[in-house]
């Protein structure tokens, strides 16, 4: 007997190592071991119990808490976790009951107070809530001071919130609450690399704290360290399968990153767990858009918008799939509470722009550009954009590229063939080019890669003296364009799943970056894709997106932008001559065949007659044309602006300097 006891005892001290490592799953899995041969050990039962507490498995965990109480009545413990495992569940009430009794066995219990407190507070017992949380306090006054950091933070005193946490932490620089919750301070005010230190921190002391691995993931993501975020998410997932919050954010980023499959699992097990999470079916319609699967995505978002009617967003997703037609009745709901008012900024915008889509779409202009203007101006407003800073950066680029700099660097970085870069501005044949060629078996499309910018803001990290990217560049010798280039390609690896010897970047902000590109990948191709310029313009005027693209939202930003767009690419042209191919959406719909052999040619591809059956490919398209591409070659798109024109002649004056540059396809017919 003194044996089994001794045995039990290890079993429970390694249990306790791995939660501690981080490996709830092996700890789960003794634990269940154990208690199958020793069903009445409560230390046992109460720590499976409360692994699958840990687990957000809460309907088993119960079971398993309520009998390690029935076994041993007055163990303090298991109430505890029971107490915190109704409370997540949403049932105070119960919850009260159980913490109640779990602080009068041990009134020790800091958390088990916390918990009575929110749970009274949920119910309306504010005093006895009040009560609560004080005895809490009184137990940990680092707590307190937890709790009136994060009020400050919530009330948007940042400076005050953050000086609470840092004393925390200089009483026990281990404090992992204090570090997620200061790593949350910075990463809202952007700064990021100090969010992820701390992060990291919380999860080297807590490898289980599972909110601060997703927070982690969340930094990673935003620095586009892509591959390290969906780790932190699967992991997240690992320690709480029941996590709606990672299954969410993993989804998120398999998502954009090409990775459409695993987004709609995860996407599909939040919704098991949560069915009108208006977030997973959101996600889930446009990826679902992406793949082809295209009646799906509609029911999707159709899902979405019985379970969040006001979220705007929905509606600009289905008026933005190019072949599909909202209703009158979607019109009317959508005037409805544009009237109504009480939208966030963000869902007033995309009701508009779903308005100014469904009278277009119908042939009503005129009521369509007030919509247009409306809510383009509203976005406007939201955005940080300047004109005259992207010039001055422009200004630079054109400086340290210059002819002879460049001449003297070519050659010198990796020479690996396998990217093929798609730039331009959106909205202007990109993604049919990308169809076309990914269409081809030795091509894979992959998705708008972040990391040339990545490249350029790493070369601006960490001086201190002021030198940043484009200057920086000057600074750089053969290892580190080689260097530089394999960087990029190792970060593009994650996006490539299909084996093929060449992949599409089709990041349209990447033109100003082609004396980057060829430095770094002198084998690497390089397309411009360009369309006429009143079309180009207002085609990104007309689409709402999700992020970036922030100068798409006046038509005087626009008209500007392009002009920049065509400074920069005439100076590629001058000091790289040949390097670039320039490919006009025009041509392209009235001289297929010839341009699809001029892309080939020109890629080094052998030709393939699937590169004219692009529309047949089956594969993710992550634009806006995502439909349009699934069909044959059209022209109805050539010279769209002409429905507006009454309205363009801001645009016009703008872009007078290079119109005549595309006189040709002035007299092209729809």
């Amino acid at each position: 007997m003194m044996r089994n006891a001794a045995a039990l005892r290890a079993t429970f001290s390694e249990a306790i190592d791995l939660i501690n490592k981080g490996s709830a799953d092996e700890a789960e899995r003794i634990c269940r071991e154990a208690v199958e041969k020793n069903p009445d050990d409560a230390n046992m039962v109460a720590l499976l119990g409360a692994i699958l507490v840990k687990k957000r498995q809460f309907p088993e965990a119960e079971s398993w808490l309520r009998k390690a109480i029935e076994v041993a009545p007055s163990f303090a413990k298991p109430y505890e976790d029971l107490g915190f495992a109704l409370l997540q569940q949403a049932r105070p009430e119960a919850a009260v009951e159980v913490l109640q009794t779990a602080t009068r066995l041990d009134p020790s219990l800091e958390l088990a107070f916390l918990n009575l407190g929110k749970s009274l507070a949920m119910i309306g017992r504010g005093k006895e809530a009040d009560e609560a949380f004080e005895k809490s306090f009184d137990l940990n006054p680092m707590r307190k001071k937890l709790a009136l950091a994060a009020e400050h933070q919530k009330e948007g005193r940042y400076d005050e919130a953050a000086e609470l946490y840092r004393d925390v932490l200089r009483h026990n620089p281990k404090n992992v609450d204090a570090l997620r919750m200061l790593g949350i301070l910075e990463f809202g005010q952007g700064n990021t690399d100090e969010a992820e230190r701390l992060f990291r921190r919380a999860v080297t002391v807590a490898p289980d704290f599972v909110n601060a691995i997703i927070d982690l993931g969340a930094a990673l993501k935003e620095q586009s360290r892509i591959e390290e975020a969906i780790e932190c998410y699967r992991q997240a997932t690992k320690l709480e399968p029941r996590n709606v919050k990672a299954h969410y954010q993993l989804g998120q980023t398999l998502s954009p990153a090409a990775l459409s499959e695993g987004a709609i699992e995860s996407f599909q097990r939040v919704l098991e767990l949560r069915p009108k999470h208006g977030g997973a079916l959101l996600g889930l319609g446009h990826v679902l858009k992406t793949v082809g699967r295209q009646e799906e995505a509609i029911e999707s978002y159709r899902k979405c918008i019985a379970a969040k009617p006001d979220r705007g967003e929905v509606y600009w997703s289905l008026a933005n799939l190019k072949t599909y037609q909202l209703s009158d009745e979607d019109i009317a709901e959508m005037e409805a509470r544009v009237a109504d008012g009480g939208l966030t900024d963000e869902a007033h915008v995309n009701f508009l722009f779903a308005l100014a889509k469904a009278y277009e779409d119908r042939g009503d202009y005129d009521r369509s550009w007030d919509y247009y203007v409306e809510g383009n101006a509203k976005r406007r407003m939201l955005e940080r954009y300047d004109p005259v800073r992207l010039e001055m950066r422009n200004d630079a680029i054109v400086e340290i590229f210059d002819k002879e700099f460049l001449d003297k660097n070519t050659g010198l970085g990796n020479l690996d063939h396998s990217p093929i870069f798609i730039i331009g501005l959106p909205r202007s044949g990109s993604t049919l080019l990308e169809q076309i060629l990914a269409s081809h078996s030795m091509v894979e499309g992959t998705a708008e890669l972040p990391y040339i910018r990545r490249l350029e803001d790493s070369l601006s990290k960490n001086r201190v003296d002021g030198v940043n990217y484009p200057h920086a560049v000057r600074e750089l010798g053969e290892p580190h364009f080689k260097s530089l280039g394999q960087d990029y390609l190792d970060a593009a690896e994650l996006h490539r799943v299909e084996g093929t010897p060449r992949f599409i970047d089709k990041m349209p902000n990447n033109f100003p970056a082609v004396g980057l590109i060829h430095l770094i990948l002198p084998n690497a191709k390089i397309i411009d894709a360009r369309r006429y310029p009143l079309d180009s313009c207002l085609s990104n005027f007309r689409q709402l997106y999700g992020q970036g693209q922030p100068f798409t939202y006046d038509l005087t930003d626009i008209g500007e932008y392009f002009l920049e767009y065509q400074r920069m690419m005439d100076h590629w042209h001058e000091v790289l001559p040949g390097r670039v191919l320039t490919v006009q959406y025009e041509d392209v719909v009235t001289d297929f065949e010839s341009q699809v052999r001029r892309l080939l040619e020109y890629c080094e591809l052998p030709w393939e007659d699937a590169c004219l059956r692009y529309h047949e490919t089956e594969r993710p398209v992550r634009t806006a044309s995502s439909e349009q591409v699934r069909q044959p070659v059209y022209t109805k798109s050539v010279h769209f602006w002409r429905n507006h024109e009454k309205n363009l002649g801001e645009l016009i004056e703008v872009l007078s300097p290079i119109l005549d540059r595309y006189k040709q396809y002035e007299s092209i017919n729809a």
